[in-house]
């Protein structure tokens, strides 16, 4: 396995992301846990999780699973650096969300960070993560929260998801006016079918030293040799709606087309060209079985060829950077 620091930090983290999202919905505990053991022996040392996780009625379930899983000791808590997130409401049925039980006001973020503690069985997390942009609560109000957090011990690092460029800067400007350290790393869309983070997202974690971290690598499954398995009568759900754009399917073609004549296997290639990108620390990759897990850390070791990186960015060109991607 391959290590990298975290943005800016001196916080050391594998090249690969293990996400848990899975992990109760359609992987029971005894296989996360198998695929959790399996991540750790391969030096994947960065897991992420989110207090939703589970859904429904079972959200919280995820964190349980990776709670139980650090309680069979071995050493699981100290060798994983844990990621998880919070704003979403932890309702467990569909009746309106009672106040201040969502989002990011200082007493749902003490809320939420108490009771991921309680289900993840550890005392303290590694990255903690504002998984939404809260447009109703002030800056200033977030990091007076997570000042205490990080002094009482409970929170080390912060980090974003799916945050604008400009709510980075704004973030980060208000820390540094408080002497906090502020936002360590982004969580956002980012594969080469979905490439808008480039445009202001990316540059903005560049420029305040944020790690990025993307979730969907393989675009949803269409990266993930998509017409193939779709020949083969075995395509997911997400990925057959989307190849119904011409436009799309036509790339993913050309994209396929590419890899078999290079003798790449397409999800290994997606996760490989996302690596190689400006600023990314490494992609979260969701495995359900082990054989997914195999399949992504064999890309850690993938090194693209230029003539592969160039024919990629023209199969799926970027939109740019601003201004100029919509200026001129």
């Amino acid at each position: 396995m391959k290590y990298t620091q975290l943005g800016r930090t001196g916080l050391k983290v594998s090249r690969l992301v293990l996400g848990t999202m899975n992990f109760g919905p359609q992987t029971d505990e005894a296989d996360s846990h198998a695929i959790m053991d399996s991540a750790l022996a391969s030096g994947v040392n960065f897991f992420d999780t989110a207090n939703v996780y589970g859904w429904g009625a079972n959200k919280g379930r995820t964190e349980e699973i990776v709670g139980t899983w650090f309680a069979q000791g071995g050493g699981r808590r100290e060798k994983t650096v844990l990621a998880t997130k919070c704003y979403g409401s932890m309702q467990l049925d569909d009746s309106p969300v009672w106040p201040n039980n969502d989002k990011l006001s200082a007493l749902n973020i003490r809320r939420a960070v108490d009771a991921s503690l309680k289900r993840l069985q550890t005392d303290y997390i590694d990255l903690y993560q504002f998984h939404h942009v809260d447009r109703s609560t002030p800056w200033e109000e977030i990091w007076q929260a997570m000042d205490v957090l990080v002094q009482q011990g409970k929170v080390l690092y912060v980090g974003s998801s799916n945050h604008a460029g400009w709510n980075i800067a704004q973030a980060n400007e208000t820390a540094r006016r408080r002497g906090s350290l502020g936002l360590v790393s982004e969580q956002c869309h980012y594969n080469l079918v979905e490439r808008r983070a480039e445009m202001e997202v990316i540059p903005a974690a560049e420029s305040y030293g944020l790690g990025v971290i993307p979730w969907s690598p393989l675009g949803g499954g269409l990266l993930g040799g998509a017409l193939r398995k779709e020949r083969e009568g075995g395509s997911g759900a997400r990925s057959t709606r989307a190849l119904e754009n011409t436009k799309l399917r036509e790339q993913v073609q050309s994209y396929e087309d590419l890899l078999d004549k290079h003798g790449l296997h397409p999800g290994e290639t997606a996760l490989a060209w996302l690596l190689s990108r400006p600023a990314v620390t490494g992609p979260i990759v969701g495995p359900r079985v082990q054989e997914q897990l195999d399949s992504a850390l064999r890309a850690v070791e993938l090194e693209l060829t230029p003539e592969v990186l160039s024919a990629l960015d023209e199969i799926f060109p970027g939109p740019g950077t601003a201004p100029e991607a919509f200026a001129w």
